[in-house]
């Protein structure tokens, strides 16, 4: 587990506050998650924290800190420690922007996509994984990827693996569509990229997955 005191400015300017950070296996040991998360209630406690209040923003963390991780985690791939520190910088960055958010969406959405520009921007990886070439047609996967049709059936990759193996332009795009339900236009907008872009790695990611998991 990651954990981390961090003093920093109100989201208004006013005098900083302790937030502390807990991330990883042990992070549950804040609080019991909910079982169904409330909008209305993410939407209040936001509004609280963006006038400093720290115990709000707390509650905030204890509520969607397992699925900012599991996101991290996809969005990294699988390496937890990464993931752990993208995680810990997500919700650091949410206490500093939490001013920006208006209750136009749910605070989920909004703290997702925030985390999503936290990894991306960091990493810059569609600005340095996706480009119009490697959108057209199918380029070579690594080799261990081509494996006999006829293989055993105990051989065949599992998802999780066959995942890491896509190219990762195509992976990132998978995630973000299939498992986050971003649309093609907002990967677009995060990425820099060309909506036809978007949709042409998705349909690589699918393709290659229906072939190395059937």
């Amino acid at each position: 587990m990651v954990q981390a005191a961090v003093w920093t400015d109100g989201a208004d300017g006013s005098a900083g506050c302790r937030v502390t950070i807990a991330i990883g296996s042990e992070a549950g040991d804040l609080g019991e998650r909910p079982a169904q998360r409330d909008g209305e209630a993410d939407t209040a406690l936001a509004r609280r924290a963006a006038a400093g209040d720290a115990r709000a923003f707390e509650t905030l963390y204890r509520r969607h800190v397992d699925r900012v991780y599991g996101l991290c985690v996809r969005l990294v791939d699988g390496d937890r420690a990464k993931a752990e520190q993208y995680a810990q910088d997500a919700f650091v960055r949410a206490w500093e922007k939490i001013g920006s958010f208006r209750g136009e969406s749910q605070f989920s959405t909004w703290l997702h996509r925030l985390t999503v520009n936290v990894v991306l921007g960091e990493y810059r990886l569609l600005k340095r994984w996706v480009t119009f070439d490697d959108a057209v047609g199918d380029a070579e996967v690594e080799p261990a990827m081509a494996e006999h049709p006829q293989q055993r059936a105990g051989d065949r990759l599992d998802l999780e693996r066959a995942l890491a193996r896509l190219p990762k332009a195509a992976r990132t795009v998978l995630i973000l569509h299939d498992i986050e339900g971003y649309r093609h236009d907002e990967i677009a907008a995060i990425g820099g990229i060309a909506v036809g872009t978007s949709k042409a790695h998705l349909h690589r990611a699918r393709k290659l997955l229906k072939e190395w998991l059937t």
